[in-house]
């Protein structure tokens, strides 16, 4: 408890440091007069200070990534335990080959680096590059390749595994740094080695799908055969006289997958083998154990409720079965398999009903549930051997919070690491003896600590202090967290009212929300844009409150699983209900409600809009999907299963089959570029309001992604677009309407 009241002191002290330089901050809230822009939101006014990604080296060390004053990027080593920093590891002024690298890897011994510059994005996560290895002591540069992809050094430091074109090489750097071709049957739009393909990055959250094992003489990897998967295409208009088309392979619900196999590569006698693994449709992890032969393969059944871990002997190309979970709707992936020095792992389960930490023997063999409660893990961070400790995040303060534990490996003594209110996200060092903890309330923007495993504050990093001092001289209402009973579900919400609140007038209502499975948008956190922007339309007279219904997270597996085979069915009767049961307050203008969300959210609000017309008049939807048939196979048959099962399941819900319903103000937003919710979607949905002879507003924009970001003032002018939409069809009507008192 001693940490708990350190936290709070300290948090005190950041505060009223700020206080006495400006004394219009109250809790991180201006009494200040001016007015929230759209411009200050998107040129950066308001942006938080933030920490460098680190990487953590070996003891209590970790390294960042720079630019120093003339534009030369470097390496650089620091302590822990100071903070400072302890020398330069490399600077691209020193490299004649690289003006600037934009990335960097270690080997395990620290002695080498993998440089990268020079990058072509694919797709959300995936890239190319140019690669080269540098060598600390000698200070020696190699070009590894370019256009190449996800270069890896093997244990022992001598190889490194790199993509390109589809196939898998190894670079010998200790024979005369020459390259061995692993596959070669890589095709673009066929087969791909070691690399995703497009449903896996996104779905999955991988780009990378090959390992090195702990001895250095096996490589595991995943080959992905596409032929069979329908092929999806988009036009980019780009800046020349003709549009350039993008094709790639997106299987869609319901159609083909690819064929993913698992094969070892033997180094000593380049020889690669096929694992069998038995019926399966989708393999979405592969990590080595610490046996120098095992690997642990997980696979998945196409309805993602049959799940086994499966130990391959490398050496015998063999496998068995090591542990089978099954569940009634579906199972989600993470990266939180760890082994330990005896092979036994710890893994995370819902399989008494909330996410929580197990520890199994390597015969599959329950040793026991570490954590229990009605509470969910969020994060693992990892485990030290010699504490025998576990390291976690989870939302046992309640679900709007996030909190650091620890936690001994049989289950005793837990000790809470960090605040136990607001947003606690810890970045461990590699051994383990520290972490550095970004804390932040939907008051405090981002304070960051560092903080031993113990819990002890050793120091303030950053405060923000800045952008509080800059915030106090704005109208910054205060989010009202609460919780409403809907369809007998006791749900969270957060309101955004005016400053100036007069509960004797009536206000417009605009609902925010995602609403997506495992999703959380109420959340004791600092959020950025959105909440500025929310606090400028409520500045212009109109409250805004947001409600996660029910298939979001952090409240057990019940509660997110309860949509399942009729996904956005009970979501939108949730935010219906929200709207009707919000709109009857004395403050509320039942006459101008609205509602918005993006992708999952722009569906939902969709939907709402033509369900509920009895009480929304107004709705935004950017990136919509509007039939879950344009949508891939992994995310939307997990909780769907497949059309061709589940027809009524995909079409009951997709806006797209009840355009005739549109009775209100309707704004469509998409990016033409979007590879991942296809303007597709939203071109159907067109067709089906023209049909219906419905009117509507649209705004497309050109070549961009999903996010709508690239670009100079695409968010800006996105905003202003949507902000006149609402002042439009919400703040101007309820001031112009009689039911209010002036």
């Amino acid at each position: 408890m001693l940490f708990i009241k350190r936290t709070f002191i300290l948090a005190a002290i950041v505060l009223l440091v700020s206080c006495k330089q400006n004394p219009t901050i109250s809790n991180n809230f201006s009494t200040g007069s001016k007015e929230i822009t759209l411009d200050e939101i998107w040129n950066g006014t308001f942006s938080p200070e933030k920490m460098n990604s680190l990487n953590s080296m070996n003891g209590d060390f970790y390294a960042l990534l720079n630019v120093d004053t003339t534009g030369n990027t470097t390496v650089d080593k620091y302590s822990y335990k100071t903070l400072e920093k302890v020398e330069t590891i490399v600077n691209s002024a020193n490299l004649k080959e690289i003006n600037r690298f934009s990335s960097y890897s270690f080997n395990e011994q620290e002695s080498s680096l993998i440089l990268g510059t020079d990058f072509k994005k694919i797709y959300r996560h995936s890239f190319t590059g140019t690669f080269y290895y540098y060598q600390i002591a000698s200070k020696k540069l190699i070009l590894i390749g370019k256009d190449i992809q996800e270069p890896t050094f093997s244990p022992d430091s001598n190889k490194i595994a790199y993509a390109k074109n589809n196939n898998l090489f190894v670079l010998n750097l200790t024979n005369g740094n020459t390259s061995t071709q692993i596959t070669t049957d890589g095709t673009f739009n066929k087969i791909i080695n070691g690399i995703t393909d497009w449903v896996y990055e996104e779905e999955f959250g991988f780009v990378r799908a090959f390992e090195w094992s702990k001895n250095s003489k096996y490589i595991a990897f995943l080959r992905f055969d596409e032929s069979n998967v329908p092929t999806f295409s988009m036009d980019l208009v780009g800046e020349d006289n003709y549009p350039e088309q993008q094709v790639f392979k997106y299987p869609k619900a319901g159609e083909k997958n690819a064929e993913v196999t698992l094969h070892v590569y033997t180094v000593s006698s380049k020889s690669t083998k096929r694992i069998s693994l038995g019926a399966y449709e989708y393999i979405p992890r592969i990590k080595w154990s610490n046996d120098a032969v095992t690997l642990v393969a997980t696979t998945l059944n196409r309805h993602q409720n049959n799940l086994k871990l499966h130990k391959v002997d490398a050496s015998k190309s063999t496998a068995t079965l090591l542990l089978n979970e099954t569940d009634k709707a579906y199972l989600d992936i993470t990266d939180n398999l760890t082994f330990l020095d005896d092979n036994s792992f710890i893994w995370t389960s819902e399989n008494d009903g909330f996410n929580h930490i197990y520890h199994y023997d390597f015969y599959g063999k329950l040793i026991n549930q570490i954590t229990k409660g009605d509470w969910e893990i969020t994060n693992y961070y990892g485990y030290n051997k010699g504490k025998k400790t576990i390291y976690y995040q989870s939302v046992e303060n309640g679900s709007t919070n996030r909190s650091v534990f620890s936690i001994q490996l049989d289950g005793n003594n837990k000790k809470l690491l960090s605040s136990p209110k607001g947003t606690n996200t810890a970045s461990f060092s590699k051994n383990l003896n520290y972490f550095i903890n970004t804390h932040s309330t939907s008051e405090i923007p981002p304070i960051y600590s560092l903080i031993t495993a113990e819990g002890e504050i050793l120091q303030i990093i950053k405060d923000n202090t800045a952008l509080k001092t800059t915030l106090s001289a704005y109208k910054i209402s205060k989010k009202e967290f609460s919780t409403i009973t809907i369809n007998g579900n006791e749900l969270n919400m957060w309101m955004v009212k005016p400053v100036d609140f007069d509960a004797t007038k009536k206000y417009p209502l605009l609902l925010f929300q995602y609403s997506g499975p495992g999703s959380q948008k109420v959340a004791n956190t600092w959020n950025g844009s959105n909440d500025y922007w929310h606090n400028m339309l409520a500045q212009k007279g109109m409250i805004i409150a947001c409600v996660d219904g029910r298939g979001t997270g952090f409240k057990g597996s019940d509660f997110k699983k309860s949509t399942y085979l009729n996904l956005v069915k009970y979501e939108t009767e949730d935010q219906i209900a929200v709207a009707k049961k919000l709109a009857v307050r004395s403050y509320i203008d039942s006459n101008n409600v609205g509602i918005w969300g993006w992708s999952f959210g722009g569906h939902m609000s969709t939907n709402a809009l033509l369900k509920g017309s009895a009480v929304f008049t107004t709705a935004i939807a950017v990136a919509p999907v509007t039939s879950w048939r344009f949508y891939d196979t992994v995310y939307t048959e997990r909780f769907l299963r497949t059309p061709q099962e589940n027809p009524e399941g995909y079409d009951e819900n997709s806006p797209i089959n009840y355009a005739e319903k549109l009775k209100g103000n309707y704004l469509l937003v998409h990016g033409t570029g979007d590879d991942n919710v296809h303007i597709q979607n939203s071109y159907r949905m067109i067709n089906a309001l023209i049909k219906a002879n419905k009117q509507f507003d649209m705004f497309i924009v050109p070549d961009r992604t999903h996010s709508i970001s690239k670009g100079k003032n695409v968010r800006l002018n996105l905003y202003t677009k949507m902000t006149n939409f609402v002042e439009m069809h919400l703040i101007n009507k309820s001031k112009n309407s009689t039911n209010i008192k002036e």
